[in-house]
């Protein structure tokens, strides 16, 4: 039998469990400030991921503008940092 660390064994059981997609949509919230810059976490309410959709809240009119000319790339930075086919559509409300 071949040793693995214990972070290996927990990344394959995550892989192959449904529970990956909860940790993922935990792990948003910290890495938003990262991925994003801190003043678009700021401003930014809520975020949370659900199937496959990041979904970000604010009421910030201009952010909001802006969030929805970056979807592309939201989608990319996030599907690095969290594993590809994480996200694939983003909706800004």
């Amino acid at each position: 039998m071949a040793e693995i660390s214990l972070g290996d064994a927990i990344q394959q059981f995550l892989n192959r469990s449904r529970l990956k997609f909860s940790v993922q949509a935990l792990q948003i919230e910290d890495v938003w400030e990262t991925l994003m810059g801190k003043t678009i976490a700021r401003y930014t309410e809520k975020i949370s991921i659900y199937q496959h959709t990041l979904y970000i809240h604010t009421n910030v009119a201009p952010l909001r503008q802006e969030l929805m000319y970056q979807k592309e790339n939201i989608i990319l930075r996030v599907n690095e940092k969290l594993g590809a086919g994480t996200i694939k559509d983003v909706v800004i409300k």
